[in-house]
């Protein structure tokens, strides 16, 4: 059984699926899943955060294919999320 994904698991989901689907523009979703060697199905699962944690290798042939920087990619999807904190009484 897989350990259940916290919150913040699945907001990185969300925010790389975000940051993907920017980067992919005017491009057809079926044509970067093509060049990158995945699923269409696959990548419409991670561009709306249903695949939070895909495969490194996944994410690496993506950004690849959009021409985006790893280093640059996981800082963006890493960086703390700006929410409310919450004051314990």
């Amino acid at each position: 059984m897989r350990t259940p994904l916290t919150d913040d698991e699945r907001e990185r989901g969300l925010i790389l699926g975000q940051t993907l689907q920017r980067a992919r523009g005017t491009r057809s979703a079926a044509e970067v899943a093509l060049r990158a060697g995945i699923s269409l199905d696959t990548l419409r699962k991670i561009e709306r955060g249903a695949i939070p944690t895909p495969a490194f290798f996944t994410v690496a042939a993506l950004a690849d294919v959009l021409n985006l920087d790893l280093n640059g990619l996981a800082t963006n999807v890493t960086a703390p999320t700006r929410r409310p904190s919450r004051r314990v009484s």
